[in-house]
């Protein structure tokens, strides 16, 4: 069982030492930087993306929603010691306590935040919906990013088939328009129509295959 700083601490340095072996560009950030100067943003992706986009945005303060799992406490002591805050909390037991946390923390310190919005346990590549209520609460963009990777390492018999990129990989991260939702009312409804919006945001974010194609 992982429990001890030292062993958090040597994770960490691994994550560092990895990724900067790999070759990262960042598609559609300029106008991202825009909204980000003008407030806090709320950064959505797919949970088997998350590797390299953790590390371009480290040190930058970001709220995080981690899992209260086993396994999401290795994911949170490594997140912790690469800057971001945390916010925990499972979408089975207690995720939505977890996003009004967010909620709170981003109007007290105004940092961005980030979610994985088919985790952390899936459907894979479906939203839910706490990306959409924090962004219906808060009134705040949120921006899609997907992630191509290659050459990457896919662990097939995870639910989410996350993707390591193998070290030297060239990583492309992708920064959809930020958007803010509508002044609809906040109800189940509202919230799956948003959370599809999301989705098909998404989907076509990562539509390109830029590395596929070079």
């Amino acid at each position: 069982m992982l429990h001890s700083r030292f062993t958090y601490t040597c994770l960490t340095l691994a994550v560092q030492l990895w990724s900067r072996t790999l070759r990262y560009t960042r598609v559609g950030f300029g106008p991202v930087q825009q909204v980000r100067s003008q407030g806090p943003v709320i950064f959505a992706l797919w949970h088997d993306e998350l590797f390299s986009p953790c590390y371009l945005h480290r040190h930058e303060g970001i709220i995080a929603v981690v899992s209260s799992s086993q396994d999401g406490e290795i994911v949170a002591q490594i997140a912790s010691r690469l800057g971001y805050q945390l916010a925990r909390g499972s979408s089975t037991r207690n995720g939505m306590q977890a996003v009004r946390r967010v909620l709170e923390q981003m109007q007290s310190t105004k940092a961005d935040a980030v979610l994985t919005v088919d985790g952390p346990r899936g459907p894979r590549h479906q939203v839910k919906e706490g990306a959409v209520y924090l962004a219906a609460k808060s009134g705040l963009p949120v921006v899609p990013v997907r992630v191509d990777m290659h050459p990457v390492k896919r662990f097939h018999k995870a639910w989410d088939k996350f993707q390591l990129p193998l070290p030297g990989a060239r990583c492309i991260v992708h920064y959809g328009q930020p958007y803010t939702l509508g002044r609809q009312k906040i109800n189940s409804h509202s919230l799956r129509m948003e959370s599809a919006r999301l989705e098909s945001a998404l989907q076509k974010l990562g539509a390109g295959g830029e590395i596929g194609k070079g």
